[in-house]
């Protein structure tokens, strides 16, 4: 079995509640908050998890905060190495308005991380067993960019296949080493190649030049309610998303990597991996707060897809 581990830069406990109105100037009654683990790479171990697969969680944690964070891991029996800290890990906060469906994400800055911390956190993968890294989410204050990059190096030394799924400046130093998949959404890919701009039209096109680059070997670009496509040197495929009355689209991303993480794991085909990422994410929409996607809504999901 492939060895899969994570890595979150910047994780949170995310606390969910209910408000039957939200209103200004009023105390506004919730309801008792649902703690749950947070962040790029935690995510993505969750829905492994969930989806029956098995994975390693590396991130870094600290203060009373960082112990309840892994208090929560342990409850849903995630495996992980955290990384002392000496700053708190942070919180967010997800708020849903019942009267209106709608829900409310705030999202907290993350601490300052030290250069030692960095190292440990590095070094911690660096010592993992590991065919795939996915590397997801922001960066802490105080993370030198190029700690994508030496992630890049690290996996490449390994032998292990590096999905990345971050953005900006730091994305860019790792593409230079090179990665096996990396999975922007259309902002983020026009930022990559310097297009203000990025229709459906051009995605493949601008993809195969990344990819003829030697930056990657496949680009899985996300498209929203029209789903995501995946381009390699030879391939693309587009997976548009069954049609759901989505309630979040907290946790889709990540479930979507999650999804297509654990198929290239199992050796599927390369549309089969992109159908099971597709469901993975949609599912996820399903769910409210920071919930994400639920084994019998990918299962069911998939079948749509796939028309089995």
């Amino acid at each position: 079995m492939a060895k899969i581990v994570t890595l979150t830069f910047n994780p949170c406990i995310d606390k969910n509640t209910t408000i039957p109105s939200l209103a200004p100037e009023k105390k506004l009654r919730c309801s008792s908050p649902v703690f749950e683990p947070g962040g790029g790479g935690i995510n993505v171990a969750r829905v492994i998890k969930c989806l029956g697969g098995d994975s390693l969680a590396i991130f870094p944690s600290g203060a009373h905060t960082g112990s309840f964070l892994q208090q929560l891991m342990k409850r849903e029996g995630l495996s992980f190495i955290a990384v002392e800290t000496a700053a708190y890990t942070r919180e967010n906060l997800i708020v849903f308005d019942e009267s209106t469906r709608l829900q409310y994400r705030f999202g907290m800055p993350g601490n300052k991380i030290t250069d030692q911390e960095c190292r440990t956190l590095l070094d911690a993968v660096e010592n993992a067993e590991a065919d795939y890294i996915v590397a997801s989410g922001s960066l802490l204050p105080g993370m030198p960019v190029d700690i994508v990059r030496n992630v890049a190096q690290i996996a490449k030394a390994k032998g292990a296949k590096l999905v990345m799924d971050t953005s900006g400046e730091a994305l860019r130093m790792a593409l230079d080493v090179g990665v096996y998949l990396l999975k922007p959404n259309l902002g983020e890919l026009s930022s990559l190649v310097g297009q203000e701009e990025v229709s459906h039209e051009t995605v493949d096109h601008l993809a195969r030049e990344i990819i003829g680059r030697g930056q990657c070997e496949m680009v899985v670009v996300s498209l929203g309610a029209q789903g995501a496509k995946m381009i390699t040197k030879d391939e693309v495929f587009h997976v548009i998303a069954p049609l759901v009355i989505g309630v979040s689209t907290l946790g889709a991303g990540d479930s979507l990597v999650a999804g297509m993480t654990l198929a290239l794991s199992q050796k599927k085909p390369l549309k089969e991996v992109l159908q099971f990422g597709v469901a993975c994410g949609t599912a996820a929409t399903l769910s409210q707060g920071s919930e994400l996607c639920r084994a019998e809504d990918v299962k069911r999901l998939f079948k749509i897809i796939t028309g089995n």
